[in-house]
């Protein structure tokens, strides 16, 4: 795939400028999966937002009243994981939202860098536009081996390993 427009929102001041590494998590998922977008450049958009707004987005579209740390709304259908149904025009896969406090205090607790987590998060949240999911054990399982070698890339850590999360 290849990256065109990627729309960058800072909604929250404590982000900071994380442009970069958000750029470099998106372009290596994008390579690593191989979706086929019929040589079209896809687009996507990124919010660096709060918990607050977060938790109002997922309420509205998840029915969770709390703030979580990273929502993706896919725009396109999948026939499988990776597997997109193409419309006319630019291939706009979705929007990724994050909240700053929530993603913060995962990296805290778990005692891994903030930019790392944040990576891991732009990772997952990609696999989420293209299809993946965690819904049952086998999907979930796939979507973090996928997580795992895209991140091995950056030489981040399994953020799945015990080691990783104590």
């Amino acid at each position: 795939m290849i990256l065109g427009d990627l729309d960058i929102t800072v909604d929250c001041d404590q982000w900071g400028d994380r442009e970069d590494i958000i750029r470099s998590a998106v372009m290596a998922s994008l390579k690593h999966c191989q979706t086929d977008t019929q040589g079209r450049p896809c687009e996507l958009s990124i919010v660096l937002s709060d918990n607050d707004a977060v938790q109002v987005l997922n309420r509205d579209y998840r029915e969770k009243d709390k703030p979580t740390n990273v929502l993706s709304f896919p725009a396109l259908e999948c026939e499988e994981p990776g597997h997109l149904i193409l419309e006319p025009g630019p291939v706009h896969l979705g929007d990724i939202v994050l909240a700053y406090g929530v993603v913060e205090a995962e990296a805290l607790d778990q005692k891994i860098a903030f930019e790392d987590h944040l990576s891991h998060l732009i990772v997952h949240g990609v696999l989420h536009l293209i299809g993946f999911d965690h819904i049952d054990d086998d999907e979930a399982e796939e979507m973090e081996m996928l997580e795992i070698s895209i991140l091995k890339e950056f030489g981040i850590a399994n953020p799945y390993s015990s080691e990783a999360q104590s």
